[in-house]
């Protein structure tokens, strides 16, 4: 192989880390900004559904009584979001992830999380 070609790395599955090349940057702390995001947009999706659907767990997720469960709903989705982030920028800080894939994913979990925010929606799954 010529040393003054880069070797070429081929991406593994879903954002899974490839070896970093010489001299360039690593986009894995992006790439786990991206995903993260998606994935805290369908835990507030699915949080707020879950909540909507069962007393007892809108009752425990009840943190400020005049907001209701909402409170409860968005604190605890943001902290996961946060959590999630920085376990996956830690993970790959260092790594080239396959952007694409973590921006299809994300794109994914986004449209979760703003379906089972729809009102509309939500009630047709739990058969109101």
């Amino acid at each position: 192989m010529n040393p003054a070609q880069p070797e070429t790395i081929q991406p593994t599955a879903l954002g899974g880390p490839r070896p970093l090349l010489a001299g360039s940057l690593p986009n894995g702390p992006a790439a786990a900004a991206i995903l993260s995001t998606g994935a805290g947009c369908a835990f507030l999706g699915i949080i707020g559904f879950v909540a909507d659907a069962s007393k007892s767990i809108a009752n425990c997720l009840t943190f400020y009584r005049p907001t209701g469960p909402l409170s409860g709903v968005t604190t605890v989705a943001i902290l996961l979001w946060l959590v999630l982030w920085f376990v996956l920028a830690r993970r790959w800080r260092l790594k080239d992830v396959a952007v694409g894939k973590i921006n299809a994913a994300a794109l994914v979990l986004l449209a979760l999380g703003i379906l089972l925010t729809f009102p509309p929606f939500a009630d047709l799954l739990q058969g109101k």
